[in-house]
């Protein structure tokens, strides 16, 4: 079956009037700075209950903060008042742990804003499921092993979390059935030794016994400032056997999405896909916990792509600084691309911008 929800492409094609501002503004400043991400990855919380080994952001150190919660939801606001469009709330920590984060999903939502939460689920309780589920698009829980023993070491958590999620997530389906709700809730796991031959067990659980829409299982991908180099030389050629074993698992309700292009692609030089950068920063954003926006969510802490404070300032006010500016400059003439993170969330993205900006197709008027 296919993958309905393009997790292993992009989407950037149903946004033709912000493709097409980004054609004609991206070189002017005086345009550039009123083109605003369509998406953007918010940190609510900065510490984490969970220490899982593949931890990309490890290097910035869980701290014990979490951010204002009035501050969050005059920040949402605003940013749906300026046309962006969804807020992946996920980050430094675990989302779901904030205890104002019902409210702000509400606020949001009524400002015109679109959810998805990536969580460990292990904090899903009631108050949440009947206050916020039915504004969420979508939920996607870190599920990275299909027992409870080989969970508990991948995550680095109590053995009991395991039975929990499973437990949690089976009273959010129950809820979202019983009241009809569009919400899709969906888990992930990230392709590891210790977890390979167990995804099939994973898979029938989110099937069977939890009634997930999907489950997606993915490549790791090395960040260039972790702590952790456990899996820097994972080779995914080992493990593309996979997909056709576990294609079997979806249903006309269930997909098992493996993402086998992009464990191919991990292997393969950036430079060979685009050059260029053209996503950075204009489609994407991330707001840390403590308001500092950064262009892109693998530089977090890299003051090359910090743009601002939004909760000294404001959102408009940041990514209208000259700062933002800067960053457009570096980004475009400056940066090297292979020390990138390899298969990036705006990689996919990057070679649809160049191929439209470099004039990559030959004969494109005969459509």
């Amino acid at each position: 079956m296919g993958d309905k929800f393009r997790i292993d492409s992009h989407k950037l094609i149903y946004h033709p009037k912000r493709v097409a501002e980004f054609l004609d503004g991206s070189d002017d400043w005086e345009r550039a700075k009123n083109i605003y991400p369509i998406y953007v990855e918010l940190s609510p919380m900065g510490t984490c209950n969970h220490r899982c080994v593949f931890c990309a952001y490890d290097y910035i150190g869980y701290e014990p903060s979490a951010m204002d919660g009035d501050a969050m939801v005059n920040l949402l606001r605003e940013m749906g008042a300026l046309g962006v469009k969804s807020v992946h709330l996920a980050g430094e920590g675990e989302p779901l742990l904030h205890k104002q984060i019902v409210e702000a999903i509400n606020a949001g939502h009524e400002a015109g804003l679109d959810f998805g939460i990536t969580t460990n689920g292990t904090v899903i309780n009631d108050h949440f499921i009947q206050g916020a589920l039915s504004q969420v698009t979508w939920m996607k829980i870190s599920m990275n092993a299909g027992t409870a023993e080989t969970y508990a070491q991948v995550h680095r958590c109590k053995p009991g979390d395991f039975d929990k999620v499973v437990s949690n997530l089976k009273r959010a389906v129950e809820f979202k059935r019983q009241h009809g709700l569009a919400t899709t809730i969906g888990a992930q796991a990230i392709l590891l030794p210790e977890n390979a031959k167990e995804m099939e067990i994973l898979a029938k659980i989110c099937r069977d016994d939890i009634g997930l829409d999907y489950l997606v299982i993915k490549p790791y991908s090395q960040h260039f400032s972790s702590n952790t180099r456990l899996y820097d030389t994972i080779d995914y050629n080992d493990y593309l056997y996979l997909d056709d074993l576990l294609s079997a698992c979806s249903t006309a309700d269930f997909q098992l999405i493996f993402r086998s292009k992009t464990m191919v692609k991990y292997a393969q030089p950036i430079t060979e896909r685009y050059r260029t950068c053209y996503s950075t920063p204009f489609f994407q954003a991330h707001i840390m916990t403590s308001g500092e926006l950064y262009s892109c969510p693998s530089y977090l802490k890299d003051e090359r792509f910090s743009l601002g404070n939004v909760f000294e300032s404001s959102f408009q006010k940041v990514l209208q600084s000259e700062k933002r500016k800067a960053n457009i400059e570096y980004v475009r003439h400056k940066l090297d691309i292979s020390e990138c993170r390899h298969n990036c969330h705006m990689d996919q993205i990057n070679v649809y911008l160049s191929e439209l900006k470099e004039n990559r197709v030959p004969h494109v008027n005969f459509i």
